[in-house]
Protein backbone atom coordinates (compact mmCIF):
# COMPACT_ATOMS: atom_id res chain seq x y z
CA UNK A 1 0.00 0.00 0.00
CA UNK A 2 1.11 3.55 -0.77
CA UNK A 3 -0.05 6.90 0.54
CA UNK A 4 0.04 9.93 -1.78
CA UNK A 5 -0.10 13.31 -0.02
CA UNK A 6 -0.49 16.50 -2.10
CA UNK A 7 0.48 19.43 0.13
CA UNK A 8 1.75 22.14 -2.21
CA UNK A 9 -0.78 24.84 -1.30
CA UNK A 10 0.27 27.67 1.02
CA UNK A 11 -3.11 28.18 2.72
CA UNK A 12 -4.15 31.79 2.14
CA UNK A 13 -7.16 31.50 4.50
CA UNK A 14 -4.81 30.85 7.42
CA UNK A 15 -2.75 33.99 7.00
CA UNK A 16 -0.67 35.33 8.66
CA UNK A 17 0.36 31.92 10.03
CA UNK A 18 0.96 30.44 6.57
CA UNK A 19 3.13 33.30 5.37
CA UNK A 20 6.09 31.54 7.00
CA UNK A 21 4.85 28.01 7.71
CA UNK A 22 3.10 25.77 5.11
CA UNK A 23 -0.44 25.03 6.21
CA UNK A 24 0.10 21.24 6.44
CA UNK A 25 2.85 21.93 8.99
CA UNK A 26 0.71 24.09 11.30
CA UNK A 27 0.59 22.10 14.57
CA UNK A 28 -2.68 20.78 15.93
CA UNK A 29 -2.58 19.19 19.40
CA UNK A 30 1.20 19.37 19.27
CA UNK A 31 1.88 17.79 15.87
CA UNK A 32 1.80 19.16 12.32
CA UNK A 33 -1.48 18.55 10.52
CA UNK A 34 0.14 16.36 7.85
CA UNK A 35 1.93 14.25 10.48
CA UNK A 36 -1.31 13.57 12.36
CA UNK A 37 -3.20 12.82 9.13
CA UNK A 38 -0.63 10.33 7.82
CA UNK A 39 -0.27 8.60 11.19
CA UNK A 40 -4.04 8.24 11.51
CA UNK A 41 -4.34 6.80 7.99
CA UNK A 42 -1.56 4.29 8.67
CA UNK A 43 -3.22 3.32 11.95
CA UNK A 44 -6.66 2.69 10.48
CA UNK A 45 -5.41 0.95 7.33
CA UNK A 46 -3.68 -1.59 9.59
CA UNK A 47 -1.45 -2.94 6.81
CA UNK A 48 2.15 -2.38 5.76
CA UNK A 49 2.85 0.93 3.99
CA UNK A 50 5.71 0.65 1.54
CA UNK A 51 5.88 4.27 0.37
CA UNK A 52 4.58 7.70 1.29
CA UNK A 53 4.83 10.22 -1.55
CA UNK A 54 4.65 13.91 -0.63
CA UNK A 55 3.97 16.53 -3.32
CA UNK A 56 5.45 19.86 -2.20
CA UNK A 57 5.42 23.35 -3.64
CA UNK A 58 8.13 25.98 -4.02
CA UNK A 59 11.43 24.86 -2.41
CA UNK A 60 11.82 28.38 -1.03
CA UNK A 61 8.74 27.71 1.11
CA UNK A 62 8.84 23.93 1.46
CA UNK A 63 12.56 23.81 2.21
CA UNK A 64 15.05 21.23 3.40
CA UNK A 65 13.68 21.31 6.95
CA UNK A 66 10.24 20.33 5.64
CA UNK A 67 11.70 17.55 3.50
CA UNK A 68 13.72 16.22 6.44
CA UNK A 69 10.67 16.17 8.72
CA UNK A 70 8.61 14.27 6.14
CA UNK A 71 11.37 11.74 5.50
CA UNK A 72 11.62 11.15 9.25
CA UNK A 73 7.84 10.76 9.50
CA UNK A 74 7.80 8.09 6.76
CA UNK A 75 10.81 6.29 8.22
CA UNK A 76 9.19 6.13 11.66
CA UNK A 77 6.17 4.50 10.00
CA UNK A 78 8.35 1.91 8.24
CA UNK A 79 7.88 3.42 4.79
CA UNK A 80 10.02 4.94 2.06
CA UNK A 81 9.55 8.67 1.55
CA UNK A 82 9.33 10.05 -1.98
CA UNK A 83 9.45 13.82 -2.46
CA UNK A 84 7.97 15.49 -5.54
CA UNK A 85 7.48 19.13 -6.48
CA UNK A 86 4.50 20.90 -8.02
CA UNK A 87 6.11 23.97 -9.56
CA UNK A 88 2.81 25.63 -10.52
CA UNK A 89 -0.55 25.68 -8.66
CA UNK A 90 -2.49 23.95 -11.42
CA UNK A 91 -4.94 21.93 -9.36
CA UNK A 92 -5.43 18.64 -7.59
CA UNK A 93 -5.16 16.46 -10.68
CA UNK A 94 -1.94 18.17 -11.71
CA UNK A 95 -0.49 17.79 -8.19
CA UNK A 96 -1.13 14.05 -8.18
CA UNK A 97 0.48 13.66 -11.59
CA UNK A 98 3.63 15.33 -10.28
CA UNK A 99 4.11 12.04 -8.39
CA UNK A 100 3.37 9.86 -11.42
CA UNK A 101 6.43 7.63 -10.81
CA UNK A 102 4.75 6.50 -7.57
CA UNK A 103 1.27 5.99 -9.05
CA UNK A 104 1.21 2.19 -9.18
CA UNK A 105 -0.65 -0.45 -7.20
CA UNK A 106 -3.04 0.13 -4.30
CA UNK A 107 -2.86 3.61 -2.82
CA UNK A 108 -4.61 6.11 -0.61
CA UNK A 109 -4.59 9.75 -1.74
CA UNK A 110 -5.13 12.25 1.08
CA UNK A 111 -5.06 16.04 1.02
CA UNK A 112 -3.10 17.45 3.92
CA UNK A 113 -5.50 20.10 5.23
CA UNK A 114 -7.92 17.88 7.12
CA UNK A 115 -7.93 15.49 10.06
CA UNK A 116 -10.16 12.47 10.60
CA UNK A 117 -11.29 9.79 12.99
CA UNK A 118 -12.34 6.77 11.00
CA UNK A 119 -12.36 3.02 10.48
CA UNK A 120 -11.08 2.25 6.96
CA UNK A 121 -12.84 -0.94 5.93
CA UNK A 122 -11.84 -1.28 2.28
CA UNK A 123 -14.64 -2.85 0.22
CA UNK A 124 -13.05 -5.68 -1.81
CA UNK A 125 -15.70 -5.32 -4.53
CA UNK A 126 -14.79 -1.68 -5.20
CA UNK A 127 -12.21 -0.36 -7.63
CA UNK A 128 -12.03 2.78 -5.51
CA UNK A 129 -13.39 4.27 -2.30
CA UNK A 130 -14.15 7.94 -1.66
CA UNK A 131 -14.47 8.89 1.98
CA UNK A 132 -17.39 11.13 2.84
CA UNK A 133 -19.04 12.77 5.84
CA UNK A 134 -22.72 13.51 6.27
CA UNK A 135 -23.16 17.29 6.48
CA UNK A 136 -25.98 19.70 7.25
CA UNK A 137 -25.37 22.08 4.33
CA UNK A 138 -24.43 19.96 1.30
CA UNK A 139 -24.76 22.94 -1.03
CA UNK A 140 -21.47 24.22 0.41
CA UNK A 141 -19.51 21.05 -0.51
CA UNK A 142 -18.71 18.64 -3.26
CA UNK A 143 -21.01 15.64 -2.75
CA UNK A 144 -21.46 12.14 -4.14
CA UNK A 145 -24.57 10.80 -5.89
CA UNK A 146 -25.36 7.12 -5.30
CA UNK A 147 -27.36 4.53 -7.22
CA UNK A 148 -29.61 1.85 -5.72
CA UNK A 149 -26.57 -0.37 -5.10
CA UNK A 150 -24.98 2.46 -3.08
CA UNK A 151 -22.28 2.90 -5.69
CA UNK A 152 -21.04 6.39 -6.52
CA UNK A 153 -22.22 7.36 -9.97
CA UNK A 154 -21.56 11.10 -9.96
CA UNK A 155 -19.57 13.82 -8.22
CA UNK A 156 -21.45 17.10 -7.90
CA UNK A 157 -19.76 20.32 -6.79
CA UNK A 158 -21.84 22.56 -4.47
CA UNK A 159 -25.28 21.46 -5.73
CA UNK A 160 -28.03 24.06 -5.47
CA UNK A 161 -30.67 21.32 -5.67
CA UNK A 162 -30.38 18.40 -3.25
CA UNK A 163 -28.29 15.50 -4.56
CA UNK A 164 -27.08 13.97 -1.29
CA UNK A 165 -25.72 15.08 2.06
CA UNK A 166 -22.49 13.05 1.77
CA UNK A 167 -19.61 15.48 1.33
CA UNK A 168 -16.27 14.47 -0.17
CA UNK A 169 -13.54 15.05 2.43
CA UNK A 170 -10.44 14.64 0.23
CA UNK A 171 -9.34 11.06 1.03
CA UNK A 172 -9.51 8.36 -1.65
CA UNK A 173 -8.50 4.71 -2.05
CA UNK A 174 -7.67 3.16 -5.42
CA UNK A 175 -7.21 -0.57 -5.84
CA UNK A 176 -4.83 0.32 -8.67
CA UNK A 177 -3.92 4.01 -8.68
CA UNK A 178 -2.33 3.46 -12.08
CA UNK A 179 -5.84 3.54 -13.58
CA UNK A 180 -6.36 7.03 -12.13
CA UNK A 181 -2.96 7.98 -13.52
CA UNK A 182 -4.09 7.02 -17.04
CA UNK A 183 -7.26 9.09 -16.75
CA UNK A 184 -5.42 12.10 -15.33
CA UNK A 185 -2.91 11.89 -18.15
CA UNK A 186 -5.88 12.11 -20.53
CA UNK A 187 -7.08 15.19 -18.59
CA UNK A 188 -3.68 16.87 -18.97
CA UNK A 189 -3.17 15.87 -22.61
CA UNK A 190 -6.60 17.20 -23.57
CA UNK A 191 -6.39 20.32 -21.42
CA UNK A 192 -9.57 19.47 -19.51
CA UNK A 193 -9.85 22.33 -17.02
CA UNK A 194 -12.47 23.14 -14.40
CA UNK A 195 -12.24 26.20 -12.22
CA UNK A 196 -9.03 27.14 -13.98
CA UNK A 197 -7.28 23.95 -12.83
CA UNK A 198 -6.79 20.26 -13.59
CA UNK A 199 -9.01 18.38 -11.13
CA UNK A 200 -8.85 14.89 -9.66
CA UNK A 201 -12.62 14.69 -10.20
CA UNK A 202 -12.17 14.66 -13.97
CA UNK A 203 -9.88 11.64 -13.67
CA UNK A 204 -12.42 9.93 -11.41
CA UNK A 205 -15.23 10.70 -13.87
CA UNK A 206 -13.16 9.06 -16.59
CA UNK A 207 -12.84 5.93 -14.46
CA UNK A 208 -16.59 5.89 -13.81
CA UNK A 209 -17.31 6.25 -17.51
CA UNK A 210 -15.29 3.07 -18.08
CA UNK A 211 -17.31 1.12 -15.54
CA UNK A 212 -15.05 1.26 -12.51
CA UNK A 213 -16.95 0.75 -9.26
CA UNK A 214 -16.71 3.47 -6.62
CA UNK A 215 -18.01 3.00 -3.09
CA UNK A 216 -18.20 5.34 -0.11
CA UNK A 217 -16.35 5.11 3.15
CA UNK A 218 -17.74 7.20 5.98
CA UNK A 219 -15.64 8.86 8.67
CA UNK A 220 -16.82 9.33 12.23
CA UNK A 221 -15.16 12.73 12.52
CA UNK A 222 -13.95 15.19 9.88
CA UNK A 223 -11.97 18.15 11.17
CA UNK A 224 -11.07 20.97 8.82
CA UNK A 225 -8.06 23.27 9.15
CA UNK A 226 -9.11 25.79 6.52
CA UNK A 227 -9.00 28.99 8.55
CA UNK A 228 -8.15 30.24 12.02
CA UNK A 229 -11.55 29.63 13.62
CA UNK A 230 -11.97 26.05 12.41
CA UNK A 231 -8.31 25.23 13.13
CA UNK A 232 -8.75 26.31 16.75
CA UNK A 233 -11.95 24.24 16.89
CA UNK A 234 -10.12 21.25 15.37
CA UNK A 235 -7.36 21.63 17.96
CA UNK A 236 -10.01 21.49 20.71
CA UNK A 237 -11.67 18.39 19.26
CA UNK A 238 -8.38 16.59 18.70
CA UNK A 239 -7.24 17.29 22.27
CA UNK A 240 -10.48 15.73 23.49
CA UNK A 241 -9.94 12.60 21.39
CA UNK A 242 -6.31 12.23 22.48
CA UNK A 243 -7.20 12.72 26.12
CA UNK A 244 -9.91 10.05 25.86
CA UNK A 245 -7.55 7.66 24.03
CA UNK A 246 -4.86 8.09 26.66
CA UNK A 247 -2.10 6.91 24.31
CA UNK A 248 -0.10 10.13 24.02
CA UNK A 249 1.81 12.08 26.66
CA UNK A 250 -0.01 15.38 26.61
CA UNK A 251 2.23 17.39 28.96
CA UNK A 252 6.01 17.14 28.62
CA UNK A 253 7.99 16.21 31.72
CA UNK A 254 10.21 19.28 31.18
CA UNK A 255 7.32 21.74 31.71
CA UNK A 256 8.07 24.09 34.62
CA UNK A 257 5.16 25.33 36.74
CA UNK A 258 5.33 28.22 39.21
CA UNK A 259 1.97 29.05 40.74
CA UNK A 260 0.35 27.73 37.57
CA UNK A 261 -2.65 25.53 36.84
CA UNK A 262 -3.32 23.25 33.85
CA UNK A 263 -6.96 22.39 33.15
CA UNK A 264 -7.18 19.31 30.90
CA UNK A 265 -7.23 18.54 28.08
CA UNK A 266 -4.09 20.40 27.02
CA UNK A 267 -0.98 19.68 25.02
CA UNK A 268 2.14 21.37 26.39
CA UNK A 269 5.48 20.84 24.68
CA UNK A 270 9.08 20.62 25.84
CA UNK A 271 10.75 23.28 27.97
CA UNK A 272 7.64 25.39 28.50
CA UNK A 273 7.59 27.72 31.52
CA UNK A 274 4.25 28.71 33.07
CA UNK A 275 4.24 31.30 35.86
CA UNK A 276 1.22 32.80 37.62
CA UNK A 277 -0.87 31.39 34.82
CA UNK A 278 -3.91 29.23 34.16
CA UNK A 279 -3.85 27.15 30.99
CA UNK A 280 -6.86 25.29 29.63
CA UNK A 281 -9.03 23.68 28.84
CA UNK A 282 -8.33 22.95 25.16
CA UNK A 283 -4.95 24.65 24.75
CA UNK A 284 -1.93 23.51 22.72
CA UNK A 285 1.44 25.11 23.49
CA UNK A 286 4.53 24.34 21.43
CA UNK A 287 8.10 23.87 22.62
CA UNK A 288 10.13 26.59 24.36
CA UNK A 289 7.29 28.96 25.26
CA UNK A 290 7.30 31.21 28.31
CA UNK A 291 3.91 32.35 29.61
CA UNK A 292 3.49 34.66 32.62
CA UNK A 293 0.53 36.30 34.39
CA UNK A 294 -1.97 34.96 31.87
CA UNK A 295 -5.20 33.04 31.46
CA UNK A 296 -5.46 31.06 28.22
CA UNK A 297 -8.19 28.68 27.06
CA UNK A 298 -9.40 27.18 23.78
CA UNK A 299 -6.25 28.35 21.99
CA UNK A 300 -3.32 27.21 19.90
CA UNK A 301 0.17 28.60 20.50
CA UNK A 302 3.14 27.52 18.41
CA UNK A 303 6.81 27.50 19.47
CA UNK A 304 9.22 29.96 21.14
CA UNK A 305 6.47 32.40 22.15
CA UNK A 306 6.84 34.79 25.09
CA UNK A 307 3.45 35.85 26.43
CA UNK A 308 2.66 38.11 29.37
CA UNK A 309 -0.53 39.61 30.78
CA UNK A 310 -2.74 37.78 28.29
CA UNK A 311 -6.37 36.80 28.57
CA UNK A 312 -6.85 34.58 25.50
CA UNK A 313 -9.87 32.61 24.35
CA UNK A 314 -9.99 31.08 20.84
CA UNK A 315 -6.60 32.57 20.00
CA UNK A 316 -4.04 31.30 17.48
CA UNK A 317 -0.47 32.48 18.07
CA UNK A 318 2.48 31.81 15.76
CA UNK A 319 6.15 31.04 16.32
CA UNK A 320 8.56 33.45 18.05
CA UNK A 321 5.75 35.81 19.04
CA UNK A 322 6.30 38.33 21.81
CA UNK A 323 3.07 39.51 23.39
CA UNK A 324 2.38 41.65 26.43
CA UNK A 325 -1.13 42.86 27.15
CA UNK A 326 0.41 46.02 28.62
CA UNK A 327 2.41 47.00 25.51
CA UNK A 328 1.83 50.54 24.25
CA UNK A 329 4.22 50.33 21.28
CA UNK A 330 3.49 47.52 18.84
CA UNK A 331 4.65 46.28 15.44
CA UNK A 332 2.07 44.12 13.65
CA UNK A 333 2.65 42.60 10.22
CA UNK A 334 0.44 42.04 7.19
CA UNK A 335 -2.76 39.96 7.57
CA UNK A 336 -2.68 40.01 11.38
CA UNK A 337 -6.06 40.07 13.12
CA UNK A 338 -6.75 41.47 16.59
CA UNK A 339 -10.27 41.06 17.93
Amino acid sequence: MKIIVPMAGRGSRLRPHTLTVPKPLIPVAGQPIVHRLVKDIVKVLDQPIEEIAFILGDPAFFGDDVVDSLKKLASNLGAKASIYRQDQPLGTGHAIMCAKESLTGPAVIAYADTLIRADFNLDPTADAVIWVKQVDQPEAYGVVKLNAQEEIIELVEKPQDFVSDLAVIGIYYFKDVGVLKQELQHVLDNNIINGGEYQINDGIKGMMAKGKIFKTGEVAEWMDCGNKAVTVETNTRMLGFLNADGDEDMVASSVKLENATIIEPCYIGENVVLKNTTIGPNVSIGNHCNITDSTIKNSLIQTHATIKNANFDEAMIGNHVQYDGKYKKVSIGDYSVLE
